[in-house]
């Protein structure tokens, strides 16, 4: 089983009535190097300017972007690819990430290769803690930019940290 850190950028706050804009992944590995990147055109004519914003796109910008059936066949593929077994979902708010990746998967190949759960990366670091209130943002590397792979990949190092804390997770 490989773990995969998610990051998802939208244009609204649930799937289905708002839009999945870009998501980034990467194979939690000590590389880094298997990352992927989509970039989808809104599903939905409904946006909120403030969201969408932070993704650092513009509506017209979206939509250009790929079909989402094709960005998520193009994912999949890359899952199959890079992962070893069944991939493992993780991200640092997996409430909100794996809602549209889990929506879209389903919604566009009727099938999620991540299966029904996902994991939360700062559950980990409070459990490691003893503390639900740690504060875990200082252990990336990778500046937080709102560009999905530079935030999965920092992501990524935090749970690469955590096993160099002791975390027993098999990142090979």
């Amino acid at each position: 089983m490989s773990f995969v850190m998610v990051d998802v950028e939208t244009d609204g706050p649930i799937p289905g009535e708002y839009s999945m804009i870009s998501f980034g992944a990467v194979v939690v590995e000590p590389s880094l190097s298997k990352t992927f990147l989509g970039l989808l055109k809104p599903i939905s004519e409904k946006f909120y300017e403030e969201a969408l914003s932070i993704s650092g796109y513009t509506r017209e910008q979206t939509l250009t972007f790929s079909d989402p059936v094709e960005v998520m066949l193009s994912f999949e593929g890359w899952l199959e690819k890079n992962s070893t077994g069944r991939p493992i979902f993780i991200s640092d708010n997996n409430g909100f990430d794996f809602q549209f990746i889990n929506w879209y998967f389903h919604k566009f190949l009727g099938r999620n290769p991540f299966g029904w759960s996902s994991r939360r990366l700062p559950d980990l670091y409070c459990g490691m803690m003893k503390d639900v209130y740690s504060k875990w943002k200082h252990l990336r590397v990778t500046k937080h930019t709102h560009n999905p792979v530079d935030d999965a990949k920092g992501n990524a190092e935090v749970l690469l940290k955590l096993k160099e804390m002791g975390l027993k997770i098999n990142l090979e």
